[in-house]
């Protein structure tokens, strides 16, 4: 460990906090319509999407409205992507010659990228036209995140409104969240990522002599437009196989570091925007306050484990800490970091390889995603994944003062109690059940690298990062099989909607209720006694429902690598 490490960690917090008011400011006018100030140049477009797709922006849905909106919308991606997947050898923009993607590896992916999990069981580079690229994957990144950001708003003008059915129109939030926030967004970034070495071209890949005098064929594309939208969106999904992890989508420490501030703006911004929607700034610092305290204890038990190394090494006389596939130009804490901030949200994307971190290393990221990557979270789903967890801790807070539980002013009664259970329960469901086969079946089986408990964390994590859609892999696992395409998809779509659907409908109750008004028997939530629940909430679930898991998996293979055995 390093003063520099440890400077670059506490850096880097100290500025998305920072972030999280203008972002937040930003939020709330596209929230609440207000006009833009791009509404001169993107108003018309606006406006233009409304009357092509014959919608009036200001007819309030309901939540069943707003949800079959919403299913509708990205069922339809799902066959759009998977069409251009099948059909890519016909379509323009492929220099490489790329023939069409095979049939179940086509249906993974098109639900990958759709639910914003972005799992990606091919190489790019090798497998993926230009075409399919832009506009399969680039535009579902896009069309992924608004949807996660829309979904947060609804939730929001649950909380907010009073006596009123309405949670807003789902076209008109997905079409000015895309112009007024990610375009502008990704644009900014792309432009940013060009300076520092990132491609954007049209090309073919470039043939290059090596000082061998032998031939290298050096992948291009159009990947600085897609990096912008794979951060700024939480998506993760990586133009090359190696990710950010690839010196052409991630050049510079510099890049490294805007990459990392991407991946939280949305997300910070976000706690802001709910709290300024409810009537009281103090509520989003609240929730952001837990979501950062977990996040610097996972960055900090990372880094530690990481700089501290492997025991078998130290045993060998080797001093120093785990390099073994780190990102060397910037470090074990940037590496450190950016898996911890990237499973803390659901981008997913990679600057290191998280098979090969020590067991306690690992175990911050998987657990991370575990917790419904609440920490921060993704474009929208970190922010309704707490406030059903706040739900959840408002009820146990509810008990111990004797009084109907209540959150800003809402009442918390059974129904959206049941909502939040469901939501809670579905990934860990899907987590733990889909694992549970694969490592009984001989095709689950054919999938991880190592043995022991470290191939049972690869099995694990693959269905964690699916089921939470993350779309990071532990690595070591071959998942381009029928059995991990088809059980990985089916993880990522339910994982998906199984948790925005309950909130949609937690949404749709809580907007018809009236207000309660704060009384002395009230449960405070914007103090340090607030934060501390709700961390202890989150905690106690995700350790009560995954630490039998983690037992078999990380922690058994920190024991045995103490012991002196390796798999």
């Amino acid at each position: 460990m390093t003063v520099a490490g440890w400077g670059l960690i506490l850096a880097y917090t100290l500025v998305f906090i920072a972030l999280a008011k203008p972002a937040g400011v930003w939020l709330y006018r596209v929230y609440t319509g207000e006009k833009m100030p791009l509404a001169a140049v993107i108003g018309p477009v606006e406006r233009g999407f409304y009357r092509l797709a014959g919608i009036n922006p200001n007819q309030e849905q309901g939540w069943k409205a707003y949800a079959a909106s919403l299913m509708l919308f990205n069922v339809l991606g799902i066959v759009l992507l998977f069409a251009i997947l099948k059909l890519q050898g016909a379509l323009p923009f492929n220099p490489q010659g790329f023939a069409g993607v095979e049939t179940l590896l086509a249906f993974n992916t098109a639900v990958s990228f759709v639910t914003n999990t972005n799992w990606q069981n091919y190489g790019g580079e090798s497998a993926m036209s230009y075409f399919s690229q832009m506009a399969g994957f680039t535009v579902q990144n896009f069309a992924s995140a608004a949807t996660g950001i829309a979904a947060a708003f609804a939730l929001i003008r649950g909380f907010a409104r009073r006596e009123t059915s309405g949670i807003g129109n789902f076209w008109a939030d997905l079409t000015r969240i895309t112009l007024y926030v990610l375009l502008p967004i990704s644009i900014v970034l792309g432009l940013f990522f060009v300076t520092q070495g990132v491609p954007q071209t049209l090309g073919a890949n470039v043939t290059a002599t090596t000082i061998e005098g032998k031939q290298q064929i050096i992948a291009m594309g159009p990947v600085a437009s897609q990096l912008a939208i794979k951060q700024a969106g939480t998506n993760g999904g990586g133009f090359f196989n190696a990710n950010s992890a690839h010196p052409f989508e991630n050049p510079t420490a510099l890049a490294n570091f805007v990459q990392l501030l991407s991946i939280f703006f949305i997300g910070a911004g976000l706690t802001w925007t709910f709290g300024k929607a409810v009537g009281k700034t103090r509520q989003g610092w609240a929730l952001l306050a837990a979501m950062v305290a977990i996040f610097i204890v996972g960055a900090a038990v990372c880094y530690t484990a990481e700089a501290g190394g492997n025991p078998l090494q130290h045993a060998a006389g080797v001093v120093g800490g785990n390099m073994e596939g780190k990102e060397v130009r910037f470090g074990t804490a940037a590496s450190a970091l950016y898996a911890t901030a990237t499973t803390a949200t659901s981008t997913g994307a990679v600057n290191a390889m998280h098979d090969s971190f020590t067991p306690i290393g690992g175990l911050v990221p998987l657990f991370n995603i575990q917790l419904g990557e609440l920490v921060i979270g993704g474009t929208g789903s970190g922010l309704y994944a707490i406030l059903i967890y706040a739900i959840l801790a408002v009820f146990i807070a509810g008990l111990m003062v004797g009084r109907t539980p209540e959150y800003v002013g809402k009442k918390i009664e059974a129904r959206e109690m049941k909502l939040s259970v469901i939501a809670i329960l579905v990934p860990p469901m899907l987590i733990l059940g889909l694992a549970a086969i694969a490592t009984v079946t001989t095709a689950g089986l054919a999938g991880p690298l190592a043995k022991g408990p470290h191939g049972f964390s690869e099995i694990l994590y693959a269905f964690t990062s699916a089921a939470g859609n993350n779309g990071s892999a532990f690595g070591g696992l071959s998942g381009n099989t029928p059995f991990y395409n088809v059980l990985l998809a089916i993880a990522m779509f339910v994982g998906r909607f199984g948790v925005l659907l309950p909130a949609l409908a937690i949404a749709g109750g809580l907007a018809v209720k009236r207000p309660v008004p704060f009384g002395a028997g009230s449960f405070p939530t914007t103090g340090a006694l607030w934060v501390g629940l709700l961390i202890s909430v989150i905690i106690i679930v995700g350790g009560l429902t995954f630490l039998p898991s983690l037992a078999l998996g990380p922690i058994a293979d920190q024991f045995q690598v103490a012991a002196g055995k390796t798999f």
